[in-house]
């Protein structure tokens, strides 16, 4: 019984043989290639969404530290740092200052 009933359901299911097929092409024919070129944007889009929400959730969910940008030092606070530590004495700070500004 189901063998008698898969026939007519493939001819009433099919727009294109619900219309009567009269020597045309199938019932997309008028469509042309846009909604393919649609659709193949549209799935690159979606992977490309998926993807992104996963690294995302990787990167706001991983127990790694966080590392910062060191802030950056003056040239000058380096050297007032250098001569606080004890490397440096005090002529030669006196004369890396005067070369950092430019004074004699």
């Amino acid at each position: 019984m189901a063998v008698g009933i898969w026939p007519t359901t493939l001819f009433v299911a099919n727009p294109a043989f619900a219309q009567g097929f009269d020597n045309r092409e199938w019932w997309m024919s008028n469509w042309g290639w846009g909604h393919m070129a649609f659709g193949g944007v549209m799935m690159v889009v979606f992977w490309g969404g998926i993807i992104l929400l996963v690294v995302l959730l990787a990167r706001g969910f991983g127990g790694g530290e966080r590392r910062d940008a060191p802030s950056r030092q003056s040239p000058i606070d380096i050297l007032q740092e250098r001569f606080a530590k004890g490397e440096i004495d005090q002529k030669e700070y006196d004369d890396r200052r005067r070369t950092l500004f430019g004074t004699r």
